[in-house]
């Protein structure tokens, strides 16, 4: 697993050993970021400059994707203690540690701390088939860290049903065993 584009393009990400973790792939991200850059509802300016979420963030391989292509700053919640390992070597080999440019937050998504600016790109990467995409949805939301107008990024497995939501639905697509929903506060 690598980072596709942008000034870390071609480093290779880490990921801990086992099933508990489930990166998301390189075609699914590919897929994610062709559609944020080149949307109608979307574009360049989404990404640049964005103050990132990644919720369930597993090896951090959305946020740092977006970092890479020019996002300006991104927090990254996990609970998973091995995650957390893989999340910070992935940290440390973009060489993301300037201060003030990433933030690891060591808990859980459903129950998120208040952030100290709201996110404008905002990935939620739930475990396939755990139902927590909408219960997530409604705790960041709750505490703050969905900006107005902001566009969430979701990923879930093809058989989990898309939660009820205040957020409009801008697009559903499959790739492979990943489906994209992408959403907007």
């Amino acid at each position: 697993m690598r980072i596709i584009a942008g000034k870390w393009r071609g480093k290779r990400l880490v990921a801990p050993l086992g099933e508990d973790t489930r990166p998301t792939s390189e075609r699914a991200r590919q897929a994610l970021f062709d559609m944020l850059w080149h949307s109608p509802w979307a574009g360049r300016e989404v990404v640049e400059d964005a103050i990132v979420l990644d919720a369930f963030a597993g090896t951090g391989a959305l946020g740092l994707e977006a970092l890479s292509r020019g996002a300006a700053r991104a927090s990254f919640i996990e609970k998973d203690r091995a995650a957390l390992i893989s999340l910070r070597t992935n940290i440390a080999t973009c060489g993301a540690e300037a201060p003030g440019e990433v933030q690891v937050l060591a808990g859980d998504a459903t129950k998120p701390p208040r952030p100290m600016q709201a996110a404008t790109l905002v990935f939620i990467d739930p475990p396939y088939g755990s139902g927590l995409l909408g219960t997530a949805l409604e705790a960041l939301d709750k505490a703050g860290w969905i900006a107005p107008g902001a566009l969430l990024c979701t990923e879930l497995g093809l058989r989990d049903p898309i939660p009820e939501t205040r957020f409009a639905q801008l697009a559903d697509r499959q790739h492979g065993k990943a489906r994209l929903l992408i959403l907007q506060a």
